[in-house]
């Protein structure tokens, strides 16, 4: 039935016309829905919980928090490694899974395994959080916020009210790294002197600082018409009200302290083009889309400078960029390797019409090998382009042998196209033989097991669909 197909070509060439467009829209097609990215998909699974211990020693930290969320993250299923790390005030502990596992599957498991064991952590404990990234990567994206007309904590709450909120609602952000934030903070600096005057301690100022009155619900109020909700304002939130809570009888903390607000301590300063700014890292799911996440962030970023009149958002640093940039030039390499090809064709057969027929195999080869990546669920990236480079010079056998044989069948006096229907089937087996032979070669490429072989795997699918299109035209 193959063997037919050559002949079936000759008889009806608007039929063999149309299969070949076919496969031409079907490529086209795909190009707007393939994926694009730097390389193929082959980020582990990974997790990273990070919890907060105000004032504890990496010894600390180890014994009594990291050994129990360690424990915890052990039980969940298909847990490759478990890497930590205990410093002071903090712990960060990074689980990697096997490959192909499921990451919001597993991310559900360990924080269910987490919350079990959670009454077992110290009561200080604070800040435990699961993210769905290795928080050692590096962001993918930085911005810079500047608001000349802000002060630093009023530009940090614009950030963490206004701004953060938009990014995280991101498809693949696991987290934003900030940079330069000093939020408003009330602050209560005591006066030595007047507290020995007093004879009061430092102790005595934090109890009466941890016993400071809030609001809170006292009841309701019921009458035949309506329902009223009681609640006690007494709320020590301002500078006046810290400085007239009672510490003995008739002194305050007014008498021995001073309280006012201003920003947090800075541990770390941000400049972009040397003005202070509030720096925000993006750091990318694992398993995303970098150059997705770079347009979509650039969207958010457009929309935010033109909501607000008094900041502005810069983006300094973009990883899409480059990656974008290295699929270009891939491209142009692969338009460049088509010319020479038939450039090549041409010299060796001095004719022009000669030179057409392989040539056209060319591109619809590689044009219906993108509907095989998006049907496979690959994307177009640096590996798959050299493959259609690597191809190029592969699917053009087919079509020169093919051709020469014909011309040869001309030459001893055959019709056009009876020349045509003897010299495919003469040499029918063996370009079959010759697309077998390169298939079982690539196929075995992509089989191959751990990290290269899910690097290398879409390159090897892609060489042999690029083959097998190129025989079939």
């Amino acid at each position: 039935m193959l063997s037919a197909l050559p002949a079936l070509a000759v008889r009806r060439p608007i039929l063999a016309t149309v299969l070949n467009l076919l496969i031409v829209i079907a490529g086209l097609a795909a190009i707007f829905g393939v994926e694009v990215r730097e390389l193929p998909d082959v980020d582990e699974p990974v997790l990273t919980i990070s919890a907060v211990y105000p004032g504890a020693a990496p010894e600390t930290m180890d014994a009594e928090v990291t050994a129990i969320l360690e424990g915890a993250a052990a039980r969940v299923s298909n847990v490759k490694d478990i890497r930590s790390s205990s410093e002071e005030n903090n712990t960060r502990i990074r689980v990697r899974f096997l490959p192909g596992a499921d990451l919001d599957a597993v991310a559900n498991e360990v924080r269910e395994a987490v919350a079990q064991v959670q009454r077992n952590l110290p009561d200080r404990v604070e800040q435990l959080r699961i993210v769905k990234a290795d928080e050692d990567a590096s962001p993918i994206m930085q911005l810079a916020v500047t608001a000349p007309g802000l002060t630093e904590d009023e530009l940090t709450k614009r950030v963490i009210n206004s701004v953060l909120p938009e990014l995280l609602a991101v498809d693949g952000i696991a987290g934003i790294d900030e940079y330069g934030t000093r939020e408003r903070q009330l602050r209560v600096v005591i006066d030595p002197l007047s507290l020995s005057r007093y004879g009061l301690t430092v102790s005595d100022v934090a109890s009466a600082l941890g016993t400071a009155p809030f609001d809170v619900p006292v009841g309701s109020l019921l009458s035949e018409q309506q329902q009223l909700i009681v609640r006690a304002e007494a709320t020590a939130a301002t500078p006046e009200l810290i400085r007239d809570i009672v510490l003995r009888e008739d002194i305050t903390i007014g008498d021995v302290a001073e309280a006012f607000f201003s920003p947090a301590d800075a541990d770390r300063f941000t400049r972009f083009n040397g003005q202070p700014v509030v720096g925000l890292g993006i750091i990318r799911r694992a398993q995303s889309n970098t150059i997705q996440i770079s347009r979509n962030i650039r969207e958010v970023v457009a929309k935010l400078n033109n909501r607000f009149d008094d900041l502005d958002i810069v983006i300094g640093n973009d990883d899409a960029v480059f990656i974008e940039a290295s699929i270009r030039e891939v491209v142009t390499s692969l338009l460049i390797t088509v010319g020479v090809v038939m450039a090549t064709i041409f010299a060796f057969f001095g004719s022009l019409r000669a030179t057409l027929i392989p040539s056209l195999a060319i591109p619809v080869a590689l044009i219906g090998t993108l509907a095989g990546i998006y049907l496979m669920g690959f994307s177009v990236n640096v590996l798959t382009l050299l493959a259609m480079v690597l191809a190029t010079g592969l699917i053009v056998d087919d079509a020169i042998v093919v051709l020469e044989n014909i011309q040869r069948q001309r030459s001893a006096g055959s019709p056009r196209r009876a020349a045509a229907v003897l010299g495919s089937n003469q040499v029918f087996f063996a370009v079959l033989a010759t697309t077998a032979v390169l298939v079982s070669v690539f196929i075995p490429i992509s089989l191959l097991p751990g990290e290269a072989g899910q690097l290398f795997r879409e390159f090897g699918f892609v060489m042999a669909f690029a083959v097998i299109i190129s025989s079939f035209v």
